[in-house]
């Protein structure tokens, strides 16, 4: 009896094994919201850092974060980096390329709850009197991360904070944004 019980929890193991490792390897969260204003007044919301805590899904979840600014004020070498409670957790972001009024990418490194390296972009395309904002990021995932996405989909995690974060910024550009690049 307890030999059966043993092979049925090896069995077990071994197709949780097998599920675990066919699943992709790879991630990718995409959310897009237009906004009514030109290019340069989206982009300028998320090419300087400083103007990110009118729009983050995120600034507010810890009124005692800790934020650090380094490197350049906005665009490429600007560095973000942040220390907060477990709703936040700690990380750094360093803008990698910026083209004005069009592309902005970033390396995102979240040091806690979980080590992650995350390309995040913005892209920024005019449609008449509106921009369309897409944030995306991306990552790969481990088998750790393969395990925790069979019960935690990352698209439903993050997308969610996407969103929010692209409606607060299209209340941000609309009332009249900063126009750095």
């Amino acid at each position: 009896m307890i030999k059966k019980i043993l092979l049925a929890l090896g069995l077990v193991v071994i197709v949780f094994i097998v599920i675990v490792a066919l699943q992709p390897a790879e991630f990718r969260v995409v959310r897009s919201a237009a906004i009514s204003a030109p290019p340069p007044a989206v982009f300028a919301q998320v090419n300087d850092f400083h103007n990110w805590d009118a729009w983050s899904p995120w600034a507010k979840l810890d009124p005692a974060m800790k934020q650090t600014f380094e490197g350049s004020p906005a665009g490429v070498g600007a560095v973000y980096a942040w220390e907060g409670n477990n709703k936040v957790g700690a990380g750094r972001m360093a803008i990698t390329e910026s083209k004005p009024a069009e592309l902005r990418r970033i390396k995102l490194d979240f040091l806690r709850p979980f080590a992650a390296t995350n390309p995040t972009e913005f892209t920024f395309k005019s449609e008449g009197t509106n921009t369309t904002v897409t944030w995306s990021m991306s990552g790969h995932k481990n088998f750790i991360s393969k395990a925790f996405c069979l019960f935690m989909n990352m698209d439903k995690m993050v997308g969610g904070d996407f969103e929010k974060g692209l409606a607060q910024m299209k209340k941000a550009a609309e009332s009249g944004p900063k126009q750095a690049t």
